[in-house]
């Protein structure tokens, strides 16, 4: 499988960095070969152009990993690209001395060839550790730093933004603002205190919120953060076509999760066949799903006539 995959990584280098794990900067955009998903005007006006077009865009969860490309890597998400117009979430975490790089869980065990706890080892370590993919084989990838991931994303797509317990706000916030790119990201909060405060320290960003309700709605907006700055993360276990009309009404994007653990929509559609069912997803009311199978899912679409078609509000390819 090693041999395998640094193979296919060296078509990759010219889009996504060098052996030592550092994807591309913006600077090498015009080698890029896929899709882009570029929003011209803000975050808000793209969502709303797309569900004006009847077509629902996908999140890949901590950026697409498969077999021989591991999550939370900027030669994956390069990868997708190049089949699937997406988002792409990731995973902030803290080096111990205040690095920002990309890694999901607490410690470095399942994902990478180190060990111990993620924010235990000064960034000069980290640097040095090879990520696993999902079959637990080594690849030729480094954990990336958060500031080469946001060059290497702008003008190519969209992050979407998840803090790990060793990050600050502040430091993510910061290090998006002296880049730029306060209209490429959402910023994920899983209550309302963590919305407000994300709102409070960046007003001009969105914010992806789980709502469950018209009265969370209510909340959140009473709260102080405009409608036209939200997400409305609606779960992973049933559509609910009400709760997305009313949030569609409201100017709020919507966002359901296809992904999760062995009960997941996206292992269930594996495991029968029914592809059919993202788009079925999708017609509910859904602007965004965010899922573990971005490739399956953009076919799915596809067949349906939902998926976004090229030079669609900002979305190309080349």
């Amino acid at each position: 499988m090693l041999k395998w995959v640094l193979i296919a990584s060296a078509g990759l280098l010219a889009a996504c960095g060098n052996n030592s794990g550092e994807p591309a900067t913006s600077g090498d955009q015009h080698s890029f070969k896929g899709w882009t998903v570029a929003p011209k005007g803000s975050l808000n006006d793209f969502f709303e152009c797309l569900e004006a077009e009847g077509v629902t865009l996908l999140s890949a969860h901590r950026g697409g990993p498969y077999p021989g490309y591991p999550e939370n890597a900027a030669e994956t998400m390069a990868e997708i690209l190049t089949a699937v117009p997406t988002l792409m979430e990731i995973d902030v975490a803290t080096s111990s001395d205040g690095v920002l790089y990309l890694m999901h869980d607490e410690t470095l065990d399942r994902t990478t060839t180190g060990t111990g706890p993620a924010d235990a080892l000064a960034w000069s370590e980290i640097a040095k550790l090879r990520l696993e993919d999902e079959d637990g084989s080594q690849t030729d990838f480094a954990p990336p730093q958060f500031s080469k991931v946001l060059r290497w994303a702008k003008g190519r797509t969209i992050l979407q933004v998840d803090f790990k317990p060793s990050t600050h706000y502040e430091d993510v916030i910061a290090e998006i603002n002296n880049q730029g790119a306060e209209g490429e990201v959402i910023l994920i909060a899983y209550t309302l205190a963590s919305a407000t405060k994300l709102h409070r320290l960046a007003p001009e960003m969105m914010v992806s919120l789980g709502i469950n309700s018209q009265s969370e709605l209510n909340g959140a907006v009473a709260a102080g953060i405009p409608s036209d700055r939200l997400m409305g993360f609606t779960g992973i276990e049933a559509p609910r076509p009400r709760l997305f009309s009313t949030l569609n009404a409201r100017d709020v994007e919507v966002i359901f999760g296809t992904l999760g653990g062995g009960a997941s929509i996206d292992n269930d559609i594996a495991r029968s066949g029914d592809e059919a069912r993202y788009a079925k997803i999708a017609a509910a009311g859904v602007d965004i799903i965010a899922t573990d199978r971005p490739k399956q899912a953009h076919a799915a679409l596809v067949k349906a006539g939902r998926a976004p078609e090229n030079s669609a509000c900002g979305i190309s390819r080349s």
